[in-house]
């Protein structure tokens, strides 16, 4: 991924925070390469789901299948049993299928015919949509949206940085030569340091400021949920973390603020219709904020 520094750091936010990611952006810009390049340094299983709108809940899950021989079922395991499970645009599929992903993500098992299979160890989707306004698109329900630690679009590279691209893929794809720099074992290692990072109660209510003033914003009609702030919690964590620190500092929560608050934001019908973002509302609260010292 070339010139994209700050998308791969928020990735890796996201891996180390235990969350998810929401990568939107329109087709060719690198969101596939960037997923299997995770999967391939981290030695995880990967899978591809294409999402198109007839999709079904078991093409994801599973499904119970008849051995005709002798009558019994047995369990056919879907392609969401893996480390790292690329949803690729997961906003063509019908509402009843990306809800097919909710509990996986929340809960890392998945529930068929009554019966809860645990998912594995470590558990990450990463999820491309498409622009809401592109045909053939669902938006994303609120619920959904909320199960994403953080939400980040790839965007065009920098001219010199694109002809590098395209002479590094001149006799083959670079993605062949990723080499494994860490297991899956030495990810959840890390993932449980990452929870030991320490955030003094000044923080804490920092971050709290900016998530109770999303919930009396004026241009929104949903502001961050409980939820909504320990994502950020998690997220301020596994920056400082990545920084070399043992303690978030407001500047982790400052910078993450719009890719972990903004998704979860419902503009009124006013706000929208007035051009607003929830990325602009997600700026606007940030900057009125006082800042601990």
């Amino acid at each position: 991924m070339h010139g994209k520094a700050e998308v791969i750091e928020l990735l890796l936010v996201a891996v180390l925070g235990g969350g998810h990611v929401l990568v939107e952006d329109v087709p060719g810009v690198g969101k596939t390469t960037l997923a299997k390049a995770l999967a391939r340094a981290f030695r995880a299983t990967f899978t591809r789901v294409q999402f198109t709108p007839d999709l079904l809940p078991s093409d994801i899950l599973g499904a119970q299948v008849l051995h005709p021989k002798d009558g019994s079922f047995s369990f056919q395991r879907g392609p969401v049993f893996t480390n790292v499970l690329l949803a690729d645009e997961i906003n063509r599929a019908s509402p009843r299928t990306q809800s097919a992903l909710l509990e996986a993500m929340s809960e890392a098992q998945a529930t068929v015919d009554g019966v809860t299979h645990p998912l594995p160890r470590p558990f990450l989707v990463i999820a491309t949509q498409n622009p809401v306004d592109y045909q053939g698109t669902y938006p994303l329900p609120e619920a959904q949206l909320d199960r994403f630690l953080l939400r980040v679009g790839v965007g065009y590279p920098p001219p010199e940085d694109e002809l590098r691209m395209l002479y590094a893929r001149q006799r083959e794809d670079p993605l062949a030569s990723v080499t494994p720099v860490a297991s899956t074992d030495d990810l959840l290692a890390l993932q449980a340091e990452v929870r030991e990072v320490e955030m003094k109660e000044a923080v804490g209510r920092y971050l709290l400021a900016l998530v109770t003033a999303t919930r009396e914003h004026r241009a929104l009609s949903l502001g961050v949920s409980p939820r909504g702030a320990l994502a950020l919690f998690r997220a301020a964590q596994a920056r400082a973390f990545l920084e070399g620190r043992r303690y978030v500092s407001p500047d982790d929560v400052q910078s993450l603020a719009v890719p972990v608050l903004a998704h979860r934001l419902a503009l009124t019908t006013q706000a929208r219709y007035g051009g607003l973002t929830g990325a602009a509302v997600a700026e606007e609260i940030v900057a009125a904020t006082p800042v601990p010292t």
